[in-house]
This record gives structure tokens, sequence and C-alpha cells, in this order.
């Protein structure tokens, strides 16, 4: 019995030894997280923005604040002041000017306020937005800091040759005060993630790393790196039922954040291809059905008049093999491939047309200005301050939205007779003035003689018939 015992101490003795010899530790007995903490941690900045937001708000307090008074009383506009904090970190200096990259989120209101950037010796200096890109959250702002500033610069690394399982090191300041540049250490826990919902301004372009590093609110912005002390990614989001970390968290590949930063500070503005098409993903049974013997590639939805898809003579119910020599595996890779091709040139396309194979050519253009494409996937009224996309588009689905016809409320400004006419995001807009609204197009048409007649009238009132997400059909009054 006793060498049973100690042949089973003996193993249990062997096992623990072999797993303490996998750990990561330097010949000093040190974890090697601490070399590339020391390397990158101060290039990591807190930031904290300003702003002041005009809201319309009652203005006679002596009457109770609740619906019924309303009627009552003018609506003002009052100042409502807001402060975000966020992380970033230095990745480039010229001279005295050091350019930070950050999430979009962190820094869109900016222009309504200032940008205070703390760095890691405590000095604080005002920064100004050299481009922002809200279709993939990213953000580039710059200060100009004293000449003896002393700054490091955290190196890009290479997301492609990532692994799942590999190292991953978090570096942020979480929940805004007093935990400045704090390190978490996990692994990657997967790649290509996509079809994420992160509320009103979910970016188009999703490729994101997902880590169990620990993330939390005030980590966005922060750098995600590799064990050699690469930044790999940007901490950008977080899935939660609680608000805090649970071991999933989402950060920017940085072969995304390389083109997106170039384009910024050499333009303002990121220069992508377009194709004009609305893509489709496919399952199993539209595969089977198309003629796929796996499934791969993406379905064509929509083609867009007038565009390069057109042009190419693609048509609704192709199916997007290859593009540009690049194999095509799901909507969320197609749309970054087709962004980042080159523009104005003949480019090679793969499809699958009645079960037959066919090779095209197609010349795509720049992506229309202000990221609109009005006619096939969304459209926005300034004048009203709404923003409408169609039933095939990805906010319909993340959300679960469904109708027959009509155009779903995508977004609605904070400052805008939208958001005080009872409209909601995610109602569907059935018919505008008694006119039916069967897609984009409808809505276009009909909106486009509705601004072309405002003032005529002096009365600029539209009449919505929307379905809300309850299921509830109802007329609204929108007075702009």
């Amino acid at each position: 019995m006793n060498k049973k015992i100690l042949l089973l101490t003996t193993m249990i003795v062997l096992v623990v030894t072999g797993l303490f010899a996998q750990l990561p530790v330097n010949s000093n007995g040190k974890s090697p997280f601490v070399n590339v903490v020391k390397k990158v941690r101060t290039a990591v900045v807190n930031i904290r923005v300003e702003s002041t937001i005009k809201s319309n708000v009652y203005g006679n307090n002596l009457l109770p604040d609740n619906d019924f008074f309303k009627f009552f009383r003018p609506q003002i506009p009052r100042d409502r002041k807001m402060v975000s904090m966020g992380s970033g970190f230095i990745f480039k200096r010229k001279g005295n000017e050091v350019y930070i990259v950050t999430n979009n989120h962190v820094v869109e209101n900016a222009d309504k306020g200032e940008i205070t950037v703390s760095l890691a010796d405590k000095e604080k200096y005002i920064a100004e937005v050299v481009g922002k890109d809200q279709m993939t959250d990213l953000a580039v702002i710059k200060i100009k800091v004293k000449k003896d500033e002393k700054t490091i610069t955290a190196n890009f690394g290479d997301s492609d040759s990532l692994e799942v399982g590999d190292w991953a090191i978090a570096i942020g300041n979480p929940f805004g005060k007093g935990l400045d540049r704090t390190v978490t250490v996990g692994v990657i826990s997967a790649k290509g993630r996509s079809n994420l919902n992160f509320g009103n301004k979910t970016p188009i372009y999703q490729d994101y790393i997902q880590t169990d590093a620990a993330i939390n609110p005030g980590n966005s912005g922060g750098p995600l790196l590799n064990i050699k002390g690469e930044v790999i990614g940007i901490n950008a989001a977080i899935t939660t039922p609680a608000g805090g970390n649970v071991g999933i968290g989402f950060a920017i590949p940085i072969n995304i954040v390389k083109k997106v930063t170039t384009d910024l500070m050499k333009r303002g503005k990121v220069l992508r291809g377009y194709m004009g098409i609305l893509p489709q993903e496919l399952d199993a049974s539209l595969s089977k059905t198309l003629g796929l013997k796996h499934i791969g590639g993406v379905l064509i939805a929509k083609v867009e008049k007038n565009s390069p898809a057109e042009t190419a003579k693609l048509k609704k119910g192709d199916v997007i093999l290859k593009f540009n020599d690049k194999d095509i595996e799901n909507v969320s890779k197609f749309r970054i491939i087709v962004a980042n091709s080159e523009i104005g040139v003949k480019l090679p396309i793969v499809i699958l047309r009645d079960k037959k194979i066919k090779k095209l050519k197609i010349v795509l253009e720049e992506y229309p200005a202000n990221n609109e494409v009005s006619s096939l996937s969304d459209s926005e009224s300034s004048d009203l301050g709404i923003k409408v996309c169609s039933l095939d588009s990805d906010y319909a689905k993340q959300n679960h939205i469904k109708s027959d016809t009509g155009v779903v409320v995508c977004e609605i400004s904070e400052d805008s007779p939208a958001r005080n006419s009872g409209l909601d995001l995610g109602d569907v807009i059935l018919e505008v003035n008694r006119q039916e609204v069967s897609d984009i197009s409808d809505y276009n048409k009909i909106m486009k003689k509705v601004l072309k007649n405002k003032n005529k009238d002096g009365n600029n009132v539209l009449l919505l018939y929307v379905k809300s997400r309850l299921g509830i059909n109802k007329f609204i009054a929108l007075t702009f």
C-alpha cells in the first residue's frame, strides 16, 4: 500500500514539475511579461474628452418635470457637460509632434470640447484630432510636447501571424481614474470575430481578435501586445452581462490599424475601394441550393445602379468566390479585402452563376464621401436627424428586425427633430406622408421630394407610419 502511495506521489510531483517547467519564466526566475511591460508601458496614455452637448430640456423649473407638463412650457436648448475617458498609445513622433492612436468612440465628441492627454510622467497636453474613422472605430490624435519631453513609441507587429493560444498582454486605464496603465495577461481566444453588435455606432469593418486578458471600460484604445512587446491589436470592446470584464474582450487587428492610421495621417480620411453591392452571408441551405460544395464566398443580394459592380456585369444571385486572387470566406473578410484593394485598376473576380464558374474583371471606385451609399443600404437625412438602413443591412440582422417592407431607423442624432418626435431606434418606417415605403430606394425618392418642397407651405411636418420593435403600428408626426 505504501509503495502505491509513493508511486502516486512521485507521478504527481513529475506532472506538477512538468507543468511549472512550461510556465513562462526567464533565467532570473522572472516572468517575461516584465520586460514587455517595461518596453511599452510608458507609451500608453490616458485620454480625457470633456465636451459640451446641447439638448432640449424644459426651461420652467416651477412646473413638475413630467410628460404632462411639457405641453405647457417651451423647450429651450441647454448645455450638457459630458466627460469620456479612454486609453491610447504613442506610435509615431516627428520632432515635438507626438501621434497617438485610439478608438473613434473615445474621441468622437472632441469637436464639441477638448481632449487632454496625460503621459506616464503625469505631464498633460491638449490634443487635436488628426482624423477619425467610425467604420473601423479608430482615430489618430496628436500633441505637441516640450523639447525635453521623453516619449516611447510602441512598435506595430503582425496580426496575421497570430495563432489561437498565443500570449496576449493588455495595457490600459480601466474605469477612468487612479488605475492608469494597468497590465493584464491572457491568451488569444479566437480570431476573425465579426457580426458583433456594440450599440448604435457599431463598426462596419469587423475582424476582431478575441482575448481573455481582462479588458474593462476605460481600456478602449489601449494596446494588445504579443510576447515580443509588439502591438498586435487595439483594445476596443467587451461583451458582458454586467458591464465589467468576464474574460471576453475584443481588439482591432493591427494590420487593419496600419492602413487606417497611414490614411488618416496622410489625408485625414480613409481611402477605401467601393464595389456597390449588398453582400449576404451564406449558410448550408443556401450553399446547397446554389450548387456550392462547401460553405464559402458571399451572395450578392443587391447591385447598386451606376456602380462598379453593375459595370462589371455582376448580378443579384451571383456568389463571389474569389476577389483579387483572394479566397472569400465570409462577408466580414470580403468587406475588408474590397476596402483595402487598389482603386481604378482592373481586378479579377471569380463568381458562381447558375451553378457555373465565371471570371470577370472589375474596376473599383473610391468609397463615396461621408461613408454613405444611400441608394444601397442606408440613407441619412440630416434635416431630420435620422439614418435609416435597409431590411437586409447588418443593423437589421444584428437586431433581429424583420418586416416585408420598409426601412429601419438605425441612428438618431442627439439634438434633432427625430429625437423629440417619439421615433425610436429599430422602428420600421412603412409610410412617409401616406406614401408606402418598400425599400431604401422608395424612401430616398419620397424624402427628395419632401426636402425639395421644404418651407414652401410653411408646414414642415412629416407623417410617418411605423412599426415599433414590439410590433406595434403607429403614426408619428415629425416636425423639422
